[in-house]
């Protein structure tokens, strides 16, 4: 009689599983690699496997999550018009005529994106965590009307903290100081605390909250973007979160090396529009109307020409990916790539061999310790492959790298928040500045540069040396790569 309830037990999960697996491969329409890994999650982990697929494996429905009545009054959509015409009709006045080597980006990022061109900017790059957050806690301390932060990680930690005393002075001022924060990336917080602050007048939203405690049904889908829009005129977008690590305070990662943007132009108003968005996405009560002090003419402060991308599981295209590819392909004499996690899909590492093959110089550079042991030995893999067809490849060894960078021959670069990964392309939401610019780009170039001082470079002789725990590493990292 047991082995008999036994057996009926196993035929029930084997059909279960069969019946998930179909409907992964029937309803879900994925890719055939990510399918493949679910498949192989539901059939080696039955039952269990399924509430693991609820909980990270569901794609988010595609429904226009973004609202917002103001962007017509902002005149983005005519502007994007606009300037979709001027390109295609050779007419756009280029201030700096070197980006008319990139106007096929640029109409890309415009069309895929609705991600406007802007030509007077100022860009000022942080690469230390002290001055970093020094400048934005001085720029906030000098806001008059309002101030939009936004951050994946926001830690009440000592820096968290001392940003909080900040913020909340601020709204006692009579300054509109909104805060909002992904669930998961900030898990140790609550609205509770948040008291002293919704007190003097702030406001706090969380970014697809949980249901239950530890238990959230889109769990697979953060808000990973780094925005702050002071008063309209100053902004910040980057790989820096909130928290003391990122100060280089924490013992495990120690210097924390991370890149971020301070920017003052006519690119605050995207910016600030994707704040308003993401805003008005996460709150019930407080949505954000338009206002023109939210987007005040704004003086020239320079000549940087930059626009400012976003992407997520949202949208039917993956666009800040697309941006990457069409970077590297346009590259004539060097990629360099600064990364904490390289887990490529198959388009990305294609067009890296094929540069690189092409007799273009490919720099990675990646960190020397984990912050996931999954990802970093997957990430080792895919770096270690492509020294074989002659890219070089970087360790940074002092302390440790969370840069989200890429700059090709001096004239163009990326900077934002977007990993190398399949969770920065497809499952959450990014923002990247993609700058047409030479002056800044020959400036992150040198901080490259200046990591490489601090980095072993990793040879194809050494990789193929490796050991058997290595490889064993890998090879189930790369199995998992899909969906980690």
């Amino acid at each position: 009689m047991t082995v008999s309830i036994i057996g009926i037990l196993t035929a029930a999960i084997f059909l279960i599983n069969i019946f998930l697996a179909a409907a992964l491969v029937f309803l879900e329409r994925r890719d055939a690699t990510s399918t493949w890994a679910w498949i192989l999650v539901l059939f080696f982990i039955p039952i269990f496997g399924f509430f693991i697929y609820l909980l990270l494996g569901r794609r988010l429905r595609k429904k226009t999550l973004f609202k917002w009545e103001g962007r017509s009054r902002v005149g983005i959509e005519s502007l994007i018009s606009h300037q979709m015409e001027l390109l295609h009709e050779g007419k756009f006045d280029f201030r700096n005529p070197d980006v008319n080597n990139y106007k096929d980006m640029v109409y890309l990022h415009l069309r895929n994106n609705g991600a406007v061109l802007t030509q007077d900017n100022s860009v000022r790059i942080f690469n230390d965590g002290r001055e970093k957050f020094n400048a934005l806690i001085e720029d906030m301390e000098n806001a008059k009307d309002h101030i939009h932060i936004q951050y994946y990680i926001f830690r009440l930690d000592e820096l968290g903290t001392r940003i909080m005393k900040v913020l909340t002075a601020k709204a006692k001022q009579g300054v509109k100081v909104r805060l909002m924060y992904d669930d998961m990336g900030s898990r140790s917080l609550s609205k509770r605390h948040f008291r002293e602050f919704v007190k003097a007048g702030g406001e706090v939203e969380t970014f697809f909250p949980s249901v239950w405690p530890l238990i959230n049904p889109r769990l697979n889908y953060r808000n990973h973007r780094k925005i702050v829009v002071i008063d309209g005129r100053v902004g910040y977008i980057g790989g820096f979160n909130v928290g003391d690590e990122y100060l280089g305070l924490h013992r495990r990662f120690g210097y924390w090396r991370d890149t971020h943007l301070r920017v003052e132009g006519s690119a605050l108003h995207p910016l600030q529009t994707r704040f308003i968005l993401d805003w008005n996405q996460a709150s019930a009560r407080h949505d954000i109307e338009y206002d023109e002090c939210f987007f005040p003419a704004i003086p020239e402060k320079g000549n940087t020409t930059m626009q400012i991308v976003s992407s997520g599981p949202d949208e039917e295209w993956e666009q800040i990916k697309d941006g990457y590819l069409k970077l590297i392909n346009m590259a004539k004499d060097y990629i360099y790539i600064q990364t904490p996690y390289f887990i490529p899909d198959p388009s990305f590492y294609d067009a890296i061999r094929i540069a690189t093959l092409s007799g273009i110089d490919v720099r990675i550079m990646i960190p020397n310790k984990p912050d996931h042991p999954f990802v970093y030995w997957a990430t080792y893999s895919y770096a270690g492959q492509l020294l074989k067809a002659g890219a070089r490849v970087f360790i940074y060894n002092n302390g440790f790298l969370h840069t989200k960078m890429i700059v090709i021959d001096d004239k163009a670069s990326t900077v934002g928040t977007a990993n190398i990964d399949v969770r920065s392309f497809k499952l959450n939401f990014e923002v990247n500045a993609f700058i047409y610019d030479s002056a800044v780009s020959k400036d992150l170039a040198n901080l490259f540069y200046q990591d490489m001082e601090l980095s072993d470079e990793l040879t194809y002789e050494t990789y193929l040396a490796r050991t058997r725990m290595i490889k064993t590493k890998e090879s189930i990292a790369r199995l998992l790569a899909p969906i980690l």
